[in-house]
């Protein structure tokens, strides 16, 4: 292993988050850049590193360090270089040379041990000792709490996040709580909290474990769409996880109870355990929509005038499903819209549309992704937006546990200024982004929401559209009719078929709807290849990238994971000049197509105009947004990505997690997504995965064709079976429950 020390003559690059840094650091007889994570370091500081040298093919020689380390130079002329350089603030040359002057050899221990004598030298107050020596002393601590920290295996990316929650308090947490992380930090999870636990000696059955263990599970149901767990699978589920006993963690349910971590709740023969947040969450949500349920009074004879009016003036004709749906949102302050696709959603949308600005009343549009939104302004030639730029969300962040994930500007406080307002794609919206909606809407406003409710439920916890449907509580308005011009597709045609569980003709007559029966996973594979680089784009005259393979699952020989790796080494191979980056098991390329597989309100994106002069910034990449790999900096270890609408946002490596390659996703994440063509193989879905509305999703995602290859056996026996996934959540008992509440107290 190689070492070197110098000057920190420049600071290139640092990310302040997890502390990588690139710099130029000044030695005896040359100049090296150093790459590497080096929190708090400053220009002009002393700093040694361990590491080895490497070549880059564009930057040259460069030191890639595996630890760093600031320390005080020796010496009169290199400690007053040290501190003339700006490392401590206030303190520049001139008054470096007359603290060296004044105290000579001694300067590092009097401003350890005895700072208020630094007043002594002319231009120092004792306010400006003390400053001073703060500086110096927040120096020592976090290097000595990092150096404490990786002696429990702690890397310094995640020591500077501790380190800065705790300051000089982490020694405490770790020793008596180290699970405490798992709940401060972002990026802790129970797993790395345990570990640490285990080698600070933290005994398996200690009350912080178990209680931790138990917390952790419920954060974990939520992430799998679950609102609460009942008591019995929740203490199973932690006793798996924990190696424990399940009868003794009930003292320790009853202590988080008590705490308002957790709440629970009576129904029938079960006990529900919640999170606190989440209990209130769903009962909140639900408030808030009774209290949307307003009739505004509207006269049934004007409004069937109004409507024939425009059906005349605009050359359409509604049926009467459609018409009702329309005189709904004209009467009611909450209306849900629901049908498959084919059935008249948008027609009806832009009637109501056309109905309200006939009254002068102010309308938005919203939809939960930037893909749906777009389709929802092509189809109305209206502006639409996403849901969280609509409640115009600010950057803050808050775990996913904790109460909403995001903060919003447009909330209860400063509400949504509108008279009317219309979200559709409604299935993918979730708990959180529900309860945020709701929180930016007054009573009086009329909420309008649509969606197909024989989608699959949202990525986040809950179960919103379905729920509100179940709950029997408000006006639904279910289109059933397939208009003639959408029955000359066989993609809509078929997709009614599978919903009702009806056979379909696999014939391959048709000219949008294709089977390919095929038994070998290598034979799909080329297949697939075939029909995504040339043949489908020919056909649709689309480009390769908007071609969609979805599969049902992401393990597995024609799982996401394997067939992004497969596609990417033809639809984009390694070249010359076409930087890559590794990370885990995914090579991310220059030209690769990728997603962003989690919300991050905080990550920061530009729209760049000509030159590349930035015409406009914002806050917030989500859940599916999909782009181009645009550049790779080695350098500055940055990745940069072109997202739909030119946005342009720049990754560190450390941030790579976010991502993954796209040209292959789930049919989960294709929601409220639609591409020109869509290939979806089937062979080998796990069981628990066969279902219609499964299948449902993945074949209306598809505008033009859809194709579809594998064993015919397995379509139809997802076609056949109804089995949806069950997710623990009661908002819909919650909305009925409130119901009755107001009406008992009208009485």
């Amino acid at each position: 292993m190689d070492k070197v020390e110098g000057y920190i003559e420049h600071i290139i690059f640092r990310n302040e988050e997890n502390g990588y840094t690139v710099l130029n650091l000044s030695m005896r007889d040359e100049e090296v850049t150093v790459l590497g994570t080096a929190p708090s370091v400053n220009e002009g500081e002393y700093m040694r590193a361990e590491g080895e040298y490497t070549v880059h093919p564009t930057y040259g020689r460069q030191f890639r360090a595996s630890h760093c380390e600031v320390t005080v130079p020796s010496g009169g002329a290199a400690l007053e270089r040290y501190l003339g350089s700006g490392a401590i603030k206030g303190v520049g040359p001139a008054l470096a040379a007359r603290i060296l002057k004044k105290f000579g050899d001694d300067t590092l221990r009097i401003m350890e041990e005895e700072p208020e004598r630094l007043s002594e030298v002319k231009g120092i107050s004792e306010r400006k000792a003390q400053e001073i020596a703060g500086q110096v002393e927040e120096k020592a601590q976090m290097q000595n709490a990092l150096i404490f920290l990786s002696q429990y295996g702690v890397s310094l990316s995640l020591g500077v996040k501790i380190y800065n929650q705790y300051q000089d308090r982490l020694y405490q947490v770790l020793r008596e709580n180290p699970y405490k992380l798992a709940e401060d930090i972002r990026g802790v999870g129970f797993k790395i909290a345990d570990e640490i636990a285990g080698k600070v000696g933290i005994r398996a059955d200690s009350e912080f474990r178990i209680r931790s263990g138990l917390y952790f599970t419920l954060r974990e149901a939520s992430a799998q769409g679950h609102l609460y767990l009942p008591k019995e699978e929740l203490l199973r589920r932690a006793s798996d996880l924990l190696g424990t006993d399940a009868g003794q963690m009930e003292k320790y349910l009853t202590d988080l109870v008590i705490e308002k971590k957790l709440t629970l709740k009576t129904q029938g023969q079960d006990v529900l355990v919640y999170t606190y947040q989440n209990y209130f969450l769903e009962l909140n949500t639900a408030r808030m929509l009774q209290d949307l349920n307003l009739r505004t009074g509207e006269d049934s004879r004007r409004i069937e005038e109004r409507i024939a009016g425009i059906e005349k003036q605009d050359k359409i004709r509604l049926d009467e499903m459609q018409k009702k749906a329309v005189a709904a949102a004209a009467q009611n302050g909450l209306l849900i819209l629901t049908g498959g696709p084919g059935t008249g959603k948008t027609t009806t949308i832009n009637t109501m549309i056309r109905y309200f600005e006939a009254e002068n009343l102010s309308i938005l549009l919203a939809a939960p992704t930037g893909r749906a939104a777009k389709r929802m302004t092509e189809a109305t030639g209206c502006e639409a937006s996403t849901i969280h730029r609509m409640l115009e969300v600010n950057g803050g962040m808050v775990e996913e546990d904790q109460e909403e994930p995001a903060r919003f500007e447009r909330n209860a406080e400063n509400p949504l200024e509108a008279d009317v307002i219309i979200i559709d794609e409604m299935s993918m919206v979730d708990i959180y982004l529900m309860h945020a909606l709701l929180s930016a809407v007054v009573p009086g406003t009329r909420l309008i929401l649509v969606g197909d409710r024989n989608q699959l439920p949202s990525v986040g916890p809950g179960s919103v559209l379905r729920d509100i449907i179940r709950s029997g509580a408000f006006p639904v308005i279910t289109l059933q009719h397939i208009f003639r011009q959408a029955q000359e597709s066989d993609i809509i045609v078929n997709a009614h078929r599978i919903h009702a569980g009806q056979s379909i003709s696999l014939d391959n007559k048709s000219r949008d709807f294709f089977f390919l029966q095929r038994n070998d996973v290598l034979v799909i594979k080329r297949i697939l290849l075939s029909l995504v680089s040339d043949k489908l784009p020919r056909y649709t005259g689309s480009e390769i990238s908007d071609i969609q393979v979805l599969s049902p699952m992401r393990k597995g020989e024609l799982g996401v994971e394997k067939l992004n790796a497969f596609l990417q080494k033809y639809l984009n191979p390694p070249a010359p000049g076409k930087t890559e980056k590794i990370t885990g098991d995914t090579c991310f390329r220059e030209g690769d197509k990728v997603m962003q597989i989690r919300n991050d309100y905080q990550l920061e994106w530009e729209i760049r105009g000509r030159y590349g002069i930035v015409a406009q910034r914002g806050t917030g990449v989500f859940n599916g947004d999909t782009g181009m790999i645009r550049t790779i900096s080695p350098q500055l270890e940055t990745l940069t990505v072109e997202f739909e609408d030119s946005k342009m946002v720049d990754y560190t490596f450390k941030q790579l997690d976010e991502l993954e390659l796209a040209y292959a996703t789930t049919v989960h994440k294709a929601q409220g997504s639609e591409f020109p063509a869509v290939v979806i193989p089937l062979l080998g879905v796990p069981h628990m995965l066969m279902t219609r509305n499964l299948i449902y999703t993945a074949v209306t995602r598809a505008r033009k064709c859809v194709v579809l290859v594998g064993s015919a056996e397995i379509f139809r026996e997802m076609v056949a079976n109804p089995t949806e996934e069950n997710r623990y959540t009661t908002l819909a008992e919650r909305i009925r429950e409130i119901g009755s509440e107001q009406i008992r107290g009208e009485e």
